[in-house]
């Protein structure tokens, strides 16, 4: 039997504890899950699947939206824009089965750049298990509860760039931190979580013009590859060329190549006992203290796109750059002050490839998947390449998405649906390709044995059968 003198003294240990906890490790509570890493704990999760086995629920979408799914509880959240995107709306649906518990939709009249793959709403929501904040692009940021009741709304201004906007909201504290951009006025924003208001906001690092240019020739690896994909947006958004073959650039960039900017979303890591704000702009990665916005470090290198997050495991932190089919990728230990280009940067190098997907940090390595399909993996310490593998699926090749990790497992899907499972090692080992036949260019969520996979149609849940 209970001793009833001892509730509150437990009571009060149980609320301490959950005040200084992270999220539990079955949600996945926004872009790339609990650190923004792409590294989930589950050992349980489906190897195999299609669409008849091993499906829990599916449900149907509105239409194509590249934002992925969030998990809280019994709840799983998804942004959509529908009406030609003057509608933005969040969706929460039943983790149980799928059904839809509520929608909170909001009016953008006016017009907003992007680009025919990049639809509205590219960015994902983030939640801290009492509230839900979506970015809608130029129609503001959102804040509403698990009732659908909103909360607060900010107008951050409007947004205008031709590849549109991706990038996510994170939670850090009482503070939302949102990237508003790409555009002339591109900064980050922290907002109070409980009220919107402002906290503070920062710009970009300035940049040498002499630095904005393109890579000259080809780089290792063979000939940059004409045009094709890797121009637009990414944490959860594909660049322009999406499904087809991409464009020849538009104004605003380096040297008449596509127009740059950041996509990316940006990542807390801990470092020498302190929290550091790590974001990836044009030509710069650079680190925050993310109570005040005061710069602390930053390093050169990334090149004039970045439509990933920066990827972040063993003390060490990777941005990849990206354009043109060509794009950069550097290793930079945190930590330091002012310019740590040479005392921390680890090693940095031109890629005949692009990567809109993000990638992971596991035992020594560093895994990503090109916007070709190409997934490999580099030695993180010196960056020579351990593998490179071209994944074939069903259909087209091409991924947008990013990576997930699990139980030494990979999986990334592709733009034709088919998930590809392999073991995260310095030796390639495909253990599954999944298809469900629907295109898609969001990430996966996992949570609790389960994953989720949002397409063009649908929203879907897999899971061992019993």
């Amino acid at each position: 039997m209970t001793n009833s003198k001892s509730i509150p003294c437990c009571l009060s240990l149980f609320l301490v504890i959950t005040a200084v906890s992270p999220a539990r490790a079955d949600n996945w509570p926004g872009w790339r899950g609990p650190a923004g890493t792409g590294i989930s704990t589950d050992k349980n999760l489906p190897v195999k699947w299609s669409a008849g086995e091993n499906v829990r629920w599916r449900v149907s979408l509105p239409g194509p939206c590249n934002s992925s799914p969030i998990v809280w509880g019994d709840r799983v959240f998804v942004a959509q824009a529908t009406d030609s995107g003057s509608r933005r709306t969040l969706m929460c649906f039943s983790r149980a089965d799928g059904k839809l518990l509520w929608q909170a939709a909001v009016t953008y009249g006016e017009k907003e750049q992007t680009q025919p793959n990049n639809p509205y709403c590219s960015a994902t929501p983030v939640t801290d298990g009492e509230r839900v904040i979506a970015s809608f692009g130029s129609a503001g940021l959102y804040c509403y509860d698990f009732a659908g009741k909103e909360l607060w709304r900010r107008d951050l201004g409007k947004m205008n760039h031709m590849f549109g906007n991706a990038s996510s909201p994170i939670l850090y504290g009482d503070l939302c931190i949102v990237p508003f951009g790409p555009d002339e006025k591109a900064r980050l924003i922290a907002v109070n979580k409980r009220t919107g208001q402002t906290a503070w906001e920062v710009e970009p690092p300035k940049v040498d013009p002499s630095e904005q240019k393109m890579p000259e020739g080809p780089g290792p690896g063979g000939p940059a590859a004409p045009g094709g994909p890797g121009m637009g947006p990414g944490p959860g958004g594909p660049p322009p060329g999406g499904r087809g073959p991409g464009g020849p650039g538009g104004p605003g960039g380096p040297r008449g190549g596509p127009p740059s900017g950041t996509w990316s979303t940006p990542i807390v890591v801990t470092v020498d006992g302190h929290d550091e704000l790590v974001m990836a702009f044009p030509y710069r990665l650079a680190a925050y203290d993310p109570k005040t916005g005061k710069q602390l470090w930053l390093s050169k290198g990334m090149g004039a796109t970045i439509y990933n997050t920066p990827a972040w495991g063993e003390n060490t932190l990777v941005g990849m750059s990206s354009g043109m089919g060509r794009g950069n990728v550097i290793a930079v230990r945190p930590g330091g002050s002012g310019d740590v280009t040479e005392s921390r940067r680890l090693w940095q190098m031109d890629i005949a490839k692009s990567r809109t997907g993000s990638g992971i940090i596991h035992e020594g390595y560093f895994y990503a998947v090109s916007d070709r399909g190409v997934a490999d993996c580099t030695e993180l310490k010196t960056g020579q390449t351990a593998w490179e593998q071209e994944l074939k699926g069903s259909g087209k090749s091409n991924s947008w998405s990013s990576l997930l990790l699990a139980d030494g497992k990979i999986y990334v899907p592709n733009q034709s649906g088919d998930v590809f499972v392999f073991r995260a090692g310095p030796q390639f080992e495909l253990l599954a390709t999944n298809s469900v036949g629907e295109p898609t260019n969001a990430s996966l969520a996992a949570s609790n044995g389960e994953l989720f996979m949002r397409t063009d149609k649908s929203l879907w849940c897999f899971g061992k059968k019993p």
